[in-house]
């Protein structure tokens, strides 16, 4: 018996990752989105150190993270800004693009994994 339970459980945790969508587009800081959805340019809207709400802009739509994701998100922030290439200015207003692994539920991803390149 213990043995179907074990393999029960296999199946469904496996069964749940093949719903899993990958998101690769823009990353936003989601506040300054919420700020600025009436205006056609979300360009101020970069994500930078202080950024605690996340957003990706992927087949043209804007997605938030849920709250999970944008704890992960604000990891993959730091090491990203911590990386060579990034060091010299954190802040720096240019486009970060970042692969989001999750389940979509209308505008918001259930993150499960989240890569910032």
């Amino acid at each position: 018996m213990r043995k179907v339970c074990t393999l029960s459980a296999i199946l469904v945790f496996v069964s749940a990752l093949a719903y899993a969508e990958t998101f690769t587009g823009k990353l936003f800081d989601a506040s300054c989105v919420d700020q600025h959805k009436n205006e056609q340019t979300t360009e101020a809207c970069m994500p930078t150190s202080s950024t605690a709400s996340f957003a990706i802009q992927a087949s043209g739509k804007m997605l938030k993270l849920d709250e999970d994701g944008n704890r992960k998100a604000a990891e993959a922030w730091t090491e990203y800004n911590n990386s060579a290439d990034r060091a010299k200015d954190p802040d720096a207003q240019s486009h970060v693009m970042a692969t989001v692994e999750g389940t979509l539920s209308g505008d918001e991803i259930k993150v499960e994994a989240i890569r910032i390149r």
